[in-house]
């Protein structure tokens, strides 16, 4: 890895946010361990070849403060040291994932000496009155004291790290929020509650008055938009107000967190978040945690955080990347579905949203021999990254999911109407399709991905119709592409189709024959136009 470069940082490209790796763009293809996989070397031995047998670049580890941190005041980063040392060996990057007071809505991964001095160390009351294990964000000791372990983890971070660059980004805690009530209701959570809410706060609402997730402006509108008040004088009643609550308690106290961090080494910093499901209340999800419909107040309260970042295991994939790319938010999936699924949505996030990257959760429960269409996936991706980050932010990328459901979506890339569709050929249909396709040029596109066809039509003045010219599979080595086969006839369905097979050895049989070969997944096409 590479010396005396500008530490990893995020840059703009048009409408893209990059991260930026030894002075050029990254692409994180990235897998998240098991929780304690990596709280030990000798247990992480044999999973660093298997991660590299997933064509991943990136791995995503927890580094915890219970055990950086056993008795107060004493660090040990040997644990640490060896992470990044095993992953340098393996020509790997590492994410960190610093559990400190939170994980998963709980304080489990705290020192054992702050979980014994609960008085110093205050927890969460429900409304019934009982404490849960969950640290309060009104308690400056917590804050304080994770605040100085993890300016410590930072501060090591670039005195071993400083010039190589291994660790690339930084999750700061894990899934916050309180679950089991709407709000904390101990003594200090109340006091605040009930006092005067936050002038920043409002500060930040009126410059970003037209750029707000609609339920918060209407909630804000409800009570004439005032500016000084009660929590609930000011948003009204209920368990959504108790959510804005906790939501800027944890912005404040994760921002103070990871501003004492990126003063000994800035690093950029995520925050991730437990998503909502449909008929829930705030307890029943981590309540205060960076969800969309109070991104706004995470926003506001928490300015060092450099993104939020969905764990997306639900359905609805799109539509939970089209939320977190509101407002300017850089998109990146640290958890999602590690399945054929998840496979298939890592070409939505890359292709349609810009995503820095994506990460399936628990790879090291995988073998890559056996992987499938994520090894396939992440094999592609791993061969297209840099064409994909050069052409990111310019409106030159689409990316697609389809399935019966959704069997065809039509995109417009430069000059060009785009009709993708499940694949199809004679007797057969792909069931599942997924892919991303890029504009290389006036006429050129290079497209990646399994099970979808493609018809071109021209959007501007001149020839009606657009045949396919050329179509030529191949693959890329170091960014050199290396031509395989010229596809045509029943390849192109007689050059109607750009055509991606299924992610199957070969297609459906007809007549006793196999139609097609699944190929590299990776090809080139040109496209001229006739009348």
């Amino acid at each position: 890895m590479s010396h005396a470069t500008s530490i990893p940082h995020l840059r703009q490209q048009g409408t893209a946010t990059q991260l930026v790796v030894d002075d050029r763009p990254f692409l994180v293809i990235g897998g998240e361990l098991h929780n304690s996989s990596s709280s030990s070397l000798d247990y992480m031995r044999p999973i660093w070849e298997r991660l590299v047998g997933f064509h991943l670049n990136t791995a995503l580890a927890a580094v915890f403060w219970e055990l950086i941190e056993p008795v107060e005041g004493s660090f040990d980063f040997a644990l640490v040291d060896g992470l990044i040392t095993k992953a340098r060996e393996h020509g790997l990057r590492l994410v960190l994932l610093w559990f400190g007071s939170w994980k998963n809505g709980v304080s489990s991964y705290i020192p054992e000496w702050v979980k014994r001095d609960y008085k110093r160390f205050p927890r969460v009351r429900r409304e019934d009155g009982k404490a849960i294990e969950v640290l309060s964000t009104l308690s400056p000791a917590s804050r304080d004291a994770d605040a100085k372990a993890f300016a410590a983890l930072m501060r090591h971070l670039r005195e071993v790290d400083g010039d190589d660059h291994t660790v690339i980004m930084i999750q700061v805690e894990n899934e916050v929020g309180v679950l089991g009530d709407s709000r904390d209701r101990c003594a200090a959570a109340n006091e605040a509650f009930t006092g005067a809410a936050p002038q920043e706060l409002f500060e930040h609402l009126r410059q970003h008055r037209n750029e707000l997730h609609p339920p918060l402006l209407h909630r804000w509108q409800s009570t004439g938009m005032r500016t000084a008040g009660s929590w609930e004088e000011v948003f009204g009643r209920g368990h959504e107000t108790d959510e804005l609550f906790m939501a800027w308690s944890y912005a404040r106290y994760i921002d103070a967190i990871a501003a004492a961090g990126k003063a000994e080494y800035a690093l950029p910093m995520y925050v991730n978040a437990w998503l909502n499901g449909a008929d829930q209340v705030p307890g029943n999800w981590p309540s205060g945690g960076p969800l969309p419909h109070v991104l706004d107040i995470w926003r506001a309260g928490a300015p060092t955080i450099d993104l939020l970042a969905p764990d997306i295991y639900q359905t609805n994939y799109e539509q939970w990347c089209r939320d977190y790319t509101r407002r300017g938010n850089p998109l990146f999936v640290p958890e999602m579905r590690r399945d054929e699924e998840g496979a298939r949505n890592v070409f939505m996030a890359v292709g349609a949203y810009d995503a820095i990257g994506v990460s399936p959760f628990a790879i090291d429960s995988l073998d890559p021999a056996a992987g499938g269409v994520l090894t396939r996936t992440y094999g592609v991706l791993e061969q297209l990254a840099p064409t994909l980050l050069e052409h990111q932010g310019k409106g030159e990328i689409t990316g697609f999911v389809l399935d019966a459901d959704h069997p065809t979506v039509t995109r417009t890339l430069g000059e060009y109407e785009l009709q993708i569709s499940l694949d199809k050929v004679f007797a057969y249909k792909a069931e599942r399709g997924c892919g991303l396709i890029i504009a290389t040029g006036a006429d050129a596109f290079l497209g990646a991905g399994f099970g979808f066809c493609v018809a071109f039509r021209p959007r501007t003045l001149g020839p009606a119709q657009a045949g396919i010219a050329t179509v030529d599979e191949g693959s890329y080595c170091n960014g050199v592409w290396t031509p395989l086969r010229r596809l045509n006839g029943d390849e192109t369905w007689g050059g109607d189709y750009w055509r991606f097979p299924a992610d199957t050895q070969s297609a459906a049989p007809l007549n006793g024959a196999y139609l097609v070969n699944a190929g590299t997944a990776i090809s080139r096409c040109t496209v001229y136009r006739y009348e």
